[in-house]
C-alpha cells in the first residue's frame, strides 16, 4: 500500500505541472506539453535477486575442523588460518587447521644449505689448519701464458748483474762495485762471489757486502734536473772542488720521510759539465737511463749559450760552423746563431747546438774561431729545456713528459 500511495503522489505532481493555469518561471516551463499521467497507466515491476547459496561443507568433516559459518569472525589473536585439505587414512578429504605431520617431519629433516659449498668451506678450512701446522703455503694459482707474460714485462723485476744491483742499492759506483766483487768482499747466499756478471735477485738472494746485508728492496728510480752553479764538478772523487752531489744533502735528509722503509739512492750525473760551465745537468740513480742519454746513438741535441769577450764578426760564425778537430775527430756543430743584444748585457752571446757532446766541445769550437768565452751555460738537452725560474743550485724532479722529451721510455 505504501508503494501505491507513493506512485499516486508522483502522478498527481506530474499532472499539476501540465496544467496551463499553473504559472512557472520561464526556465522551468517545459518545451512541449505532456499528456496527463495517471496512476492507472504506470506499472512498475520490481524484482530482487535471490540470495547467494551458502557453501556446503564437504562430507565426513570432523567436529574439530575449521568450518564456514554464517557470520565468520576473526580468531582471538586476530589472524586468519589457511585450512589444510588433506586425505585421511580412510581415503576421504578433510580440513584441518595445522599442516600434516609428514610435511612437518620433511621440513625438519631438510638441508637448508648447499652441501657442495659447505664441503668446499670445510676443505678450505682444513687446508688452512694444515698449512699453519706444517708451515706450508698453498701453490699459487695457475695463470695463462698471456697473463704471465704481461706480469713479467710490466711488474716483475728480472735478475740483474751483481755489480748493477750493488750500484743501484747505493753501495758504490758500477766500477767500485766491481772492485768490491773482485776483492772477495761480496757474498751471495753464503758463498763468496767473484763474478760481477752473476745474475741475482735482491728479493730472493741473500747478499752481503763487507758483512752488511743488502736490503731486499731497491730504492725507487729518481730523475732530477739541476741548475749547476759555477765552481762545482760532476764527480765525487776529487777533494779540491765541491761536487754537485753535495747540493742534494737536504734532499737525501728528507728521503726517509718521503719514502719510509726504502734505502737512500746513490745519485750520479748523466754526462758532465766542467767546473766553469753552468746550467742544465741530469742527476739520477738509474744506470740504464744514464747510459741511454750518454750514448752517441741517442743523438740528443744540447744547446749552449756562450757569452763572448769582444766583438763577434761574420767570419767568426763561419769558422765555428765549419767545426774543428777534437781528439782526432772532426766535430761540427748543428747550428750557430748570434743572439740579439740585450740592454742589460754588454757582451755578445752565441747560441750553439751540438749533438756529439765531446769533452769541452763548445769551448774548443769557439777557441778555434779566435774568440774567448766569458761564460758558458747549457739550457737544453733533447726536448727538455732548463726551467727559467729554477735558481742556481736548485733542482726539480722530472715528470714522465720530461723523460719522454729526453727520449726515455720507462
Amino acid at each position: 500500500m505504501g508503494a501505491l500511495s507513493s506512485l499516486h503522489h508522483v502522478s498527481t505532481s506530474l499532472s499539476l505541472l501540465t496544467k496551463p493555469s499553473l504559472s512557472l518561471p520561464p526556465f522551468l516551463r517545459p518545451i512541449r506539453s505532456l499528456p496527463p499521467i495517471t496512476s492507472s497507466s504506470l506499472q512498475f515491476i520490481i524484482t530482487f535477486a535471490p540470495p547467494s547459496p551458502k557453501p556446503k561443507p564437504p562430507p565426513n568433516i570432523k567436529s574439530d575442523a575449521v568450518l564456514y559459518s554464517e557470520s565468520p569472525s576473526l580468531p582471538p589473536n586476530g589472524q586468519f588460518f589457511i585450512p589444510w585439505i588433506v586425505r585421511g587414512e580412510d581415503g576421504n578429504l578433510k580440513l584441518q587447521a595445522h599442516p600434516p605431520a609428514h610435511l612437518i617431519n620433511a621440513l625438519a629433516d631438510a638441508k637448508t644449505q648447499n652441501p657442495k659449498k659447505k664441503a668446499d668451506k670445510a676443505v678450505k678450512k682444513k687446508k688452512e689448519i694444515s698449512a699453519v701446522g706444517n708451515a706450508t703455503v698453498d701453490p699459487p694459482p695457475k695463470l695463462s701464458k698471456a697473463a704471465r707474460r704481461f706480469y713479467n714485462e710490466n711488474f716483475r723485476e728480472l735478475p740483474q748483474r751483481l755489480s748493477k744491483v750493488l750500484a743501484a742499492a747505493g753501495v758504490a759506483s758500477r766500477r767500485g762495485s766491481e772492485e768490491l766483487i773482485f776483492d772477495g768482499k761480496v757474498t751471495v747466499n753464503g758463498s763468496v762471489c767473484n763474478a760481477p756478471q752473476t745474475r741475482v735477485d735482491p728479493a730472493k738472494d741473500i747478499i752481503y757486502v763487507n758483512g752488511n746485508r743488502l736490503p731486499k728492496r731497491l730504492p725507487p728510480k729518481v730523475y732530477l734536473a739541476l741548475n749547476k752553479p759555477k765552481g762545482y764538478i760532476c764527480s765525487s772523487g776529487e777533494k779540491e772542488f765541491r761536487s754537485v752531489l753535495d747540493l742534494f744533502g737536504d734532499y737525501l735528509k728528507r728521503w726517509d720521510k718521503i719514502n719510509p722503509g726504502s734505502p737512500k739512492p746513490r745519485l750520479f750525473t748523466v754526462g758532465r759539465l766542467d767546473v766553469a760551465t753552468t746550467g742544465l745537468i741530469i742527476v739520477t740513480n738509474d744506470g740504464d737511463f744514464a747510459q741511454k742519454l750518454s750514448h752517441p746513438s741517442s743523438n740528443l741535441h744540447k744547446e749552449y749559450i756562450a757569452t763572448i769577450d769582444g766583438e763577434v764578426k761574420k767570419r767568426h760564425l763561419i769558422a765555428i760552423s765549419e767545426g774543428t778537430e777534437i781528439e782526432g775527430i772532426r766535430c761540427i756543430p748543428d747550428s750557430v746563431e748570434l743572439l740579439l743584444r740585450q740592454p742589460d748585457l754588454s757582451r755578445p752571446r752565441l747560441r750553439i747546438v751540438v749533438h756529439e757532446g765531446r769533452n769541452h766541445e763548445v769551448r774548443e769550437l769557439v777557441k778555434n774561431a779566435g774568440l774567448e768565452i766569458h761564460a758558458l751555460k747549457r739550457v737544453r738537452i733533447g726536448g727538455f729545456r732548463l726551467p727559467a725560474d729554477l735558481g742556481l743550485g736548485k733542482h726539480v724532479e722530472l715528470k714522465q713528459s720530461d723523460l719522454r722529451a729526453l727520449g726515455w721510455k720507462s
